[in-house]
């Protein structure tokens, strides 16, 4: 096979992969917040974890909010991640059926369809989190 003549191809396929490589860097600012919320969470729920008597007891429905919170953004960060993996196996499948001359249009599809359904189940465990995360907010109506 002539390299020349392959080069347009590549380059075919490099800019079909640009759309799935700017997801990717969504995913990954969608990742850092959920870490940081993770992180927040598992720190509060240290802090009251050290307190002692009647101070822990007034505060044990915080604690179990903030236990439940940090399983919602494990799964949100799990589901996110797994799209992030999924959209780069995309990737990788379009360079492998262009290289090797295989149609690998029905997996390319399969994996990318597989990764919005991940960022969305991500994004819904994300919005459950952030709901429970404000629903221990006491809010007060204003005069």
């Amino acid at each position: 096979m002539d390299v020349i003549a392959n080069i347009p191809t590549v380059a075919h396929v490099i800019q079909q992969a640009v759309a799935p490589v700017f997801l990717l860097t969504g995913v990954a600012g969608i990742l850092g917040v959920l870490t940081n919320r993770l992180g927040r969470t598992v720190d509060r729920f240290r802090l009251l974890r050290e307190l002692n008597g009647a101070e822990a007891e007034a505060q044990h429905i915080e604690m179990r909010t903030l236990a439940r919170r940090a399983h919602w953004i494990h799964w949100a960060i799990s589901l996110c991640t797994t799209c992030a993996l999924l959209v780069c196996m995309s990737i990788v499948a379009m360079f492998v059926g262009v290289e090797f001359a295989i149609d690998l249009s029905d997996a390319v599809s399969l994996l990318f369809i597989a990764a919005m359904l991940a960022l969305i189940g991500g994004l819904l465990c994300f919005l459950r989190e952030i709901s429970l995360a404000t629903g221990i907010i006491a809010w007060r109506e204003r005069p």
